[in-house]
């Protein structure tokens, strides 16, 4: 077992990786990472499938029996999605019951076209949820406008759920709330108050997009500021009046999950999130090489502190430095959904050349 990761474990944070391919999980890699590198959940996005699927030929027969079978592009992806997760979930099964469903989780996405529509999002996310039978596959939900009575009716109607593209503390705060008023219609409602979530911030973005406009010296400062001000307002729900009473009638609350924690930046240190966001009650899902990167080299320093330590500070000085937070959080949102569309797209653009490609060489 890795003394670091294990330090992290052991602090009472979840280290999951963020990435999955057929070959993590046929060679091996997945299961020792579980193993010896303290892996305890595991995320996707478009991104990392369309990358998965569009290299080498692990899916060629899958994708070939399926498109013989007449099934659209998307249904093809879902359908491979779900037979790597499922794998991925069994593999993560035991922390799962270790931990009474807090940890042990996969994530499949709902398609990003549906972003700014609520009704097509509780229904993909209800039929998906179904289609994974697996209690530990967590569905995933942006916390978009529209994303928002989504996650609240998906809680209500007992399908967990990890809301993604999250940038500032206040859409963390809609995403909490949501998440609250779903937990509260089940206890009205009589039903079983546990239904898991958790709740992803992005924070290597923030970085990435004020970087040409700011001094040199404010590099690699803004998305931990935004994480620690986040940090601390989960905190405070936790120990607020309002959650000790779902907490009372047996509900898990929604962890706070730090996303988009590989560096960016060339010439900061490549461990620099990992280091930042020690926290318990926390997850950080790391890119497989920066997971490699912290297990060989990274240091696990001071936790985070709960009262939000420096980050104040620091916002106002990006905001002496002309940068609007506010208006950045939203932009970064905005970006974000247009990026996994694009990503999407991508993604079944690369499933119709396969099976283009494949159709002259399996016999129909």
């Amino acid at each position: 077992m890795n003394p670091k990761l294990r330090k992290l474990h052991d602090l009472g944070q979840s280290i999951w990786l963020d990435n999955i391919s057929r070959e993590i999980l046929t060679n091996g890699t997945l299961k020792r990472y579980i193993a010896d590198l303290s892996v305890t959940g595991l995320t996707s996005n478009p991104t990392i499938f369309e990358h998965a699927i569009g290299h080498g030929h692990l899916y060629d027969q899958a994708i070939a029996d399926l498109a013989r079978q007449g099934e659209s592009e998307e249904a093809i992806f879902f359908a491979l999605a779900l037979e790597d997760l499922r794998q991925a979930a069994d593999l993560l099964r035991s922390a799962y019951d270790e931990t009474d469903g807090v940890d042990g989780w996969v994530s499949l996405e709902v398609s990003p076209l549906l972003a700014d529509d609520s009704v097509k999002t509780i229904q993909a996310a209800a039929r998906l949820h179904a289609a994974a039978r697996r209690p530990n596959l967590f569905i995933k939900i942006p916390g978009t406008p529209a994303g928002i009575p989504a996650i609240e009716e998906s809680i209500f109607s007992g399908v967990p759920i990890n809301v993604t593209l999250l940038f500032s503390r206040e859409q963390y705060v809609a995403a909490a709330g949501a998440y609250l008023r779903g937990i509260e219609r089940r206890i009205a409602a009589g039903l079983d108050p546990k239904v898991e979530s958790v709740a992803s911030l992005f924070v290597s973005r923030w970085d990435v997009a004020v970087k040409e406009d700011i001094s040199a010296q404010y590099h690699n400062r803004l998305g931990i500021a935004i994480a620690m001000r986040t940090y601390k307002t989960y905190r405070e729900l936790l120990a607020s009046p309002r959650w000790k009473k779902l907490a009372k009638a047996g509900a898990h609350p929604q962890r706070l999950l730090w996303a988009s924690t590989g560096t960016k930046d060339p010439a900061a240190p490549d461990t620099l999130y990992i280091e930042a966001f020690a926290a318990p009650d926390t997850i950080n899902t790391i890119p497989e090489k920066t997971l490699l990167a912290f297990a060989d080299h990274g240091q696990v320093g001071e936790m985070m502190p709960v009262d939000g330590g420096y980050a104040e500070a620091v916002l106002d000085e990006f905001r002496r430095e002309g940068v609007d937070d506010d208006a950045l959080a939203q932009r970064l949102q905005r970006e974000g959904a247009d990026a996994f569309s694009q990503s999407w797209n991508a993604l079944l653009s690369r499933i119709r050349e396969k099976r283009v490609q494949l159709a002259g060489k399996t016999p129909w």
